[in-house]
């Protein structure tokens, strides 16, 4: 019986049992009765005013006819007394009468709803137990989940852009499949992978590819699933977690998110919710050093924060092996998106490498979404296939957010944000570190983005050298200076650039050593490789914190000062350039560099 059914056929009894319930206490305990001499009983009898008779052991109960009642009174009481021709009496007046034991119909309805709540919560925990896998008895139970080679659905075909992490785990496919090949050199196979990378990048994915390309049973678990507020639950769940993979090895187990299950263990006496932790993240490292790894358990684990992992998870024995998966490339992002686009019926003259090239830093979490945005996109519009102009919607609505037409903005606010989308543009085509510009526009998008610029570079980057750093400084600061210049006044609209800009300047005094007053020294490093916040920083002394801020001020004011001075040489063609956006709303980077393109100055000029 399933859960839902078993609900329906327990509300429809416990509903009918109430009606009878409510039936019974309506004839017998809400009768207002009053105690009388038996002589009076008795009386009543011989004028038939009485419709029934109760007897108990110690007590008769009446029951007034309706046209005897008495202010509101329907029944009488009286002491039992060993009289042989009350009941003669009785039939002679046609009088119905009974006996029951005293409280018997109380009894009755204690058991009538005793016995069935007491089977009703017997199988909600037996419905919930079947559902969920936890009962009570079962709270210590891992709660993995099971995937039996097909029913994992993954392959390494599914898996694309991350060719060198699954050459890495090839070799542990390899081994399930054939442990006596390495066995027989007296090799042993690492006992845990840890699979370490950005956010969104498919490491779920890739770990539940390793176990469809091995078939092999998967358990997968997520390391917050271990931790309860019972004490001792999480040891139990690792114990048990451990127990099922070795009945099914060889197999897999896959833990995600282990940070948070494996942090760093504090020195110092702590609260009873971390040391539950602790004592859980011991019995995994128990269990890590007790299993044998050629009996074909392979523990598999994924983390973006590798840095907060206590170091005896990470030791040699246990987790001895790390795997990148990182950022795919151009080819990389390629490569998923055709992945992605296998389901989806996309045109002709949809170029997928155009795509990739315009999706930089994009995951494969990411590049799904832009896929599926593009798909809903041509759905709505009626369209047969999937076209160029709903992927370029869609990655114009993952990068800044949906479009805003209908949001009512005065002529003065869409002159400075078009001067200022405009400033930022032709900055960034006059200096010559600054990637090109793909589209401005000044239709709302996002939660507060008014305008935007787009900026796409020509090909993947892994360095930056501190003159692109300073031009990329510049074209935050453009937006700003415009304003300034055109309008002598300044608005709230430069907020996030200048956000950004101080950040790039702090980067480079604080964390890259390119101040050239402070030095190649650093005093700050960002607290995780792959998220994109927090920094932790070192102690400095007063005077050395005054000068990093000197510095980053000086910076900062000096690249203000540069982008004045290109806009001042390019004023007419910031004046075209922001009114032609005035007019379309949305213009292209190669419209725009047709536009300033007559008399530009040759951006090697303005190179610092």
């Amino acid at each position: 019986m399933t859960p839902k059914y078993f609900c329906k056929i327990s509300v429809i009894f416990l509903l009918f049992l109430s009606i009878f319930t409510l039936h019974r206490i309506a004839k017998a305990d809400f009768v207002k009765t009053e105690n009388i001499p038996y002589s009076e009983f008795r009386k009543l009898i011989q004028e038939n005013k009485l419709e029934e008779v109760i007897f108990y052991p110690t007590t008769i109960r009446g029951i007034l006819k309706a046209e005897a009642e008495q202010k509101g009174k329907k029944g009488v009481t009286t002491v039992k007394v060993e009289d042989p021709n009350l009941v003669k009496e009785l039939v002679a007046h046609n009088i119905k009468f009974s006996a029951l034991e005293s409280g018997g119909w109380r009894g009755s309805l204690f058991l009538l709803w005793f016995i069935p709540m007491i089977i009703f919560l017997i199988m909600i925990s037996r419905a919930r137990r079947g559902a969920t896998g936890a009962g009570l008895m079962s709270i210590g139970k891992s709660r993995a989940s099971l995937y039996i080679d097909k029913n994992t659905g993954v392959t390494f075909d599914d898996v694309a852009g991350v060719d060198e992490a699954k050459e890495e785990l090839k070799e542990i496919i390899d081994y399930l499949q054939n442990p006596q090949k390495y066995q027989r050199l007296g090799g042993k196979i690492p006992k845990g992978v840890l699979l370490v990378g950005p956010t969104g990048t498919g490491k779920t994915l890739l770990a539940k590819a390793v176990a469809g390309e091995a078939k092999v049973p998967f358990f997968s678990m997520s390391g917050s699933g271990f931790v309860e507020m019972f004490v001792g639950v999480g040891a139990a769940r690792v114990r048990d977690l451990f127990g099922q993979a070795q009945e099914k090895a060889p197999c897999i187990i896959f833990i995600d998110e282990v940070d948070a299950l494996g942090k760093i263990r504090a020195a110092a006496p702590i609260s009873g919710g971390h040391e539950e932790r602790e004592n859980t993240l011991n019995q995994l490292l128990i269990e890590m050093d007790g299993f044998d790894t050629r009996k074909g358990v392979i523990i598999m684990a994924a983390t973006n924060r590798p840095e907060i992992l206590d170091p005896a998870l990470l030791r040699p024995g246990r987790f001895d092996r790390h795997i990148l998966v990182d950022r795919p490339d151009i080819k990389g992002r390629e490569e998923i998106l055709q992945v992605h686009c296998k389901n989806v019926k996309v045109g002709k003259a949809v170029d997928i490498k155009i795509i990739a090239a315009r999706t930089p830093g994009f995951v494969g979490a990411d590049l799904a979404n832009v896929v599926n945005e593009a798909a809903l996109l041509a759905a709505r519009m009626g369209k047969e296939s999937v076209d160029m102009e709903n992927f370029e919607e869609s990655i114009n609505r993952v990068v800044a957010g949906l479009e805003k037409k209908k949001r009512v903005m005065s002529k003065k606010e869409l002159e400075i944000v078009a001067y200022h989308e405009s400033g930022h543009a032709l900055v960034a085509e006059s200096v010559p570190g600054a990637d090109k510009v793909h589209r401005i526009s000044i239709i709302p998008r996002g939660i507060a983005a008014l305008g935007y610029t787009l900026q796409l570079p020509t090909e993947d980057r892994y360095l930056l050298t501190r003159s692109e750093l300073l031009d990329r400084l510049a074209v935050l600061l453009g937006g700003r200076a415009a304003e300034e210049m055109i309008f002598h006044e300044i608005s709230t609209g430069a907020q996030n650039d200048l956000e950004r800009a101080t950040e790039i300047a702090m980067s480079m005094v604080k964390e890259y050593g390119m101040s050239e007053k402070i030095g190649p020294m650093t005093f700050q490093k960002r607290k995780s490789q792959f998220l994109e916040f927090g920094y932790s920083g070192r102690e400095s002394s007063e005077e050395i914190s005054k000068e990093i801020d000197n510095e980053v001020k000086k910076i900062i004011f000096d690249s203000y000062t540069r982008v004045k001075d290109i806009l001042s040489e390019n004023k007419g063609r910031l004046q075209i350039l922001a009114k032609r956006l005035l007019e379309k709303e949305v213009i292209e980077g190669e419209e725009l560099r047709e536009i300033i393109s007559h008399n530009l100055p040759d951006p090697k000029n303005n190179a610092l």
